[in-house]
């Protein structure tokens, strides 16, 4: 990977880029970092929750030279920019596919629009720094004295603790100024140094990068170049002016290239056929995050409407339908999309764009391939009607990184949980019948098997607040593990007469994870759950961890047959049961409040223990 220099020539760092056994550690310092008593290393970043940093630890050799020194083929950057990073690194898996306002997401700052539109050539040339190929040719540093940086992976990851440290911020030139915890954050490079106790002194922020949806550590290599700008790739036919066209097919089969592009224009496009057969993608970051390598792609506020009509890729990074960027829109109806590569959604939404789809049919092959699905920068997505089914791993029906509604759809995730909503995002669900089959934790054995799941990745990709999963009518089935699992978030979930076939007797688990994929920081990573169940019918036990809230309401006829906590007392939980609703206990159950008639619980040979004491 070449980054620009930012560090004097010939010295060697210790830095982070794969997670592995973390260890938490206090800034007191302890055994583990003792032995970085007063030195300095470098670190990138793989989680940050609150002033706990998890990084790990590596190597990065520093070469100034110029790539004439070696006898590499190098052509001269453009003044004031770098060659962009090699992009050969691919993302980690997790659930993916990657909660509701009726607006563009809230709390997330929309990725930089990709410069340029790209041309029918297979170059990548888009006006931009030159892109760093895969055989080691790289352009010359520009001025300034930049210089290129190779990291090596170590086999240590620590969680530090930087409540106490003075944190500044490196610019390009190399001079710093003051910064905050703020400025950290995944996939972030940065240069710790230790006092004499192994406790962080100082923090300094030298180098940002892109990070993936999942939750693990991000791609080697980042979406953006190393002067700050990103590269979405090329197009075999762009449209940028106002027009009409039907019956029409675009092609696709070479490298980070879309088969159609449509940029800043408004166009209707019926019955055309969209095909992408082959050609690679170089980056799955700027594949999810921009659109690279999609077949088809709106990007720079366009508005496009799409009927009729087939898009068909079979190449990872291959999404269907790609909208990017705030003021771009989306209008796709009565259409067929088929994706066969990994990380290929059919429909996808990013950095603030709108997508509204209505009667589609859509099959998804890969792994981290949502039918409905959004990523950084997220967006607002409204569907009606239409069939969403995924075959692949980690790949639910809806990943959620927007506000995305859907109604009258049949939502189905052959290998994989339903829905996924991460962060401060939405998914609200009306009249649909979802189906969802996790068949594996994505090579974590510590994680949970769920229907549906609400968590806080870490990643970047989506903004820490509170999430939101409502769904009216219709049926929620699980065929694998819990329904609703949530983690390392708050959030409000909502069911109304929704007919919820269980898998294991389990309707909900609020706990916290193990933090092996970056889930925040185990001991403080658990669920603060708000639910509400109005006119609906409730079975199976609700776990609540001891790091975890949950305040349950149920009302206008509801009635649940469940148990809560039936191990005995753990987070703090808090029911309401309104004179119309009943509550048959399946097992003992322990709760921190209870506001109702016990009249209206069926002990059922068993006791409810608010706060200690039995009540029944």
């Amino acid at each position: 990977m070449k980054k620009t220099g930012l560090f004097k020539k010939s010295t060697t760092y210790i830095v982070a880029s794969v997670l592995t056994a973390a260890m938490i550690l206090s800034g007191c310092g302890n055994s583990a970092t003792k032995a970085y008593s007063g030195s300095t290393v470098a670190a990138q970043v793989t989680a940050v929750s609150g002033n706990h940093v998890t990084v790990t630890i590596g190597e990065l050799t520093e070469d100034t030279s110029q790539p004439g020194d070696s006898g590499q083929n190098g052509g001269t950057a453009p003044s004031g920019s770098a060659p962009s990073g090699d992009n050969n690194g691919s993302a980690g898996t997790a659930p993916s596919g990657t909660a509701p306002s009726g607006t563009a997401p809230s709390g997330t700052t929309p990725p930089a629009m990709p410069s340029g539109s790209g041309s029918s050539d297979s170059s990548g040339s888009t006006g931009t720094a030159p892109s760093g190929d895969n055989n080691g040719s790289t352009g010359t540093a520009p001025s300034g004295g930049m210089s290129r940086q190779t990291f090596t992976a170590g086999s240590t990851s620590l969680t530090l603790d930087f409540s106490g440290a003075a944190i500044s911020v490196q610019s390009m030139d190399g001079s710093t100024s003051s910064g905050s915890i703020s400025d950290v954050s995944v996939s972030t490079v940065l240069e710790i140094t230790f006092d004499s106790k192994g406790k962080v002194s100082s923090v300094t922020v030298t180098q940002s990068g892109g990070s993936d949806s999942q939750g693990t550590p991000p791609d080697a290599n980042g979406a953006q170049n190393s002067s700050g700008s990103t590269d979405n790739g090329t197009a075999a036919m762009t449209i940028s002016d106002d027009t009409s066209v039907s019956g029409t097919e675009y092609t696709s089969v070479n490298d980070d290239e879309n088969a159609l592009r449509i940029d800043g224009a408004a166009v209707s496009l019926d019955n055309i056929n969209v095909s992408k057969t082959a050609g690679a993608s170089s980056n799955t970051d700027t594949g999810n995050f921009y659109g690279m390598n999609a077949g088809l792609l709106a990007e720079n506020g366009a508005n496009v409407t799409i009927r009729n009509s087939t898009v068909t890729t079979s190449t990872d990074n291959g999404n269907g339908v790609f909208s990017y960027g705030s003021g771009t829109t989306v209008n796709i109806s009565d259409s067929t999309i088929r994706t066969g590569g990994n990380n290929a959604g059919g429909i996808q939404t990013t950095g603030g764009g709108t997508t509204n789809a209505s009667n589609l049919d859509v099959i998804t092959q890969g792994n981290s391939s949502a039918a409905i699905r959004s990523d950084r920068g997220g967006g607002t997505v409204n569907v009606t009607g239409g069939s969403y089914v995924t075959n692949g791993s980690g790949s639910p029906a809806v990943y959620s990184t927007a506000a995305i509604s859907v109604s009258d759809a049949v939502l189905t995730a052959n290998n994989s949980e339903a829905v996924v909503v991460e962060g401060k995002n939405s998914v609200d669900l009306t009249d649909c019948t979802v189906t969802g089959s996790m068949n594996g934790t994505y090579n974590d054995d510590s994680e949970n098997i769920h229907n549906i799941m609400i968590y806080q990745s870490m990643s970047g990709d989506a903004a820490q607040g509170n999430a939101s999963f409502y769904m009216t009518g219709g049926s929620l089935t699980a065929k694998q593990g819990d329904m609703l699992y949530v983690t390392n978030t708050s959030c409000n979930i909502s069911l109304t007469n929704v007919a919820l076939t269980l898998a294991n007797d389990t309707l909900l688990t609020a706990a916290g994870n193990s933090s092996s994929r970056g889930w925040g920081t185990a001991g403080s990573n658990g669920a603060d759950v708000t639910m509400t169940a109005s006119r609906q019918k409730l079975s199976g036990k609700i776990t609540v961890d001891s790091i975890s809230s949950l305040n349950l309401s149920m009302t206008d006829g509801t009635s649940y047959e469940g148990s809560i906590n039936t191990g005995g007392a753990a987070g703090t939980v808090n029911v309401t049961l309104d004179s119309s609703s009943a509550w048959t206990l399946t097992g003992d159950s322990y709760v921190s409040s209870f506001d109702g008639n016990t009249s209206s619980i069926v002990s059922n040979g068993y006791h409810l223990y608010v706060n200690g004491s039995a009540v029944l």
